[in-house]
């Protein structure tokens, strides 16, 4: 008997998700453009470098296998997005200007080290990114006010007596609101979304 993932790197391996895929897209395209935008390619280079991104993910994707270290998933993509932007500017399809004057070169070299600060701000932005876009696609699945709780509480820092008074619910309900969130939320991002801690 086989158990369906829960999360969408999981519903991607088992192929058991039709929308699986358009969820990716949707969920690291703007993440990719805006790196690239970042770093002065210019917006038709960067959808092309995008589109270039996400082909070579999905053609390499079942050969992905997470080795259970925090950010493998996030590290993958970053690996894949830097070659593929270096192969795009080795074959003088962009010409971009790198901010303070450094090669584009080296700013490709830098973000690859895992150590470097330029590697480190890609892997911040990515899981708020992550974070960001996951939570959106996770709303609908909730009653408002379950939302509202949960963005008042987990998110603003609200006060649980609070919350519960302006939405009219029990503090228990306020709480359980916020868990039932990020339970999905954490099944959501299971693989893409992880810390050392």
């Amino acid at each position: 008997m086989s158990v369906t993932s829960a999360s969408l790197l999981g519903r991607l391996h088992e192929n058991t998700d039709p929308t699986a895929w358009q969820r990716l897209v949707e969920l690291y395209s703007p993440l990719i453009r805006g790196w690239l935008r970042k770093h002065s390619v210019q917006d038709s280079d960067a959808d092309d470098l995008v589109q270039e991104v996400l082909t070579v993910v999905l053609r390499r994707f079942p050969d992905f296998k997470h080795n259970q270290r925090a950010g493998a998933f996030r590290a993958w993509l970053r690996s894949i997005t830097l070659n593929c932007t270096r192969d795009f500017w080795k074959a003088n399809r962009i010409r971009p200007k790198a901010a303070g004057g450094t090669e584009f070169g080296a700013i490709l070299d830098q973000t690859a080290d895992p150590d470097n600060p330029l590697s480190q701000a890609w892997d911040r932005e990515h899981d708020l990114h992550v974070t960001r876009k996951l939570l959106e696609m996770i709303e609908p699945q909730f009653t408002a006010k379950s939302w509202e709780a949960f963005r008042r509480l987990a998110l603003e820092g609200a006060a649980a007596d609070q919350v519960a008074k302006e939405l009219g619910l029990t503090v228990n309900a306020v709480f359980i609101a916020k868990s039932r969130v990020l339970s999905k939320l954490r099944e959501e991002a299971a693989g893409l979304i992880e810390t050392n801690e």
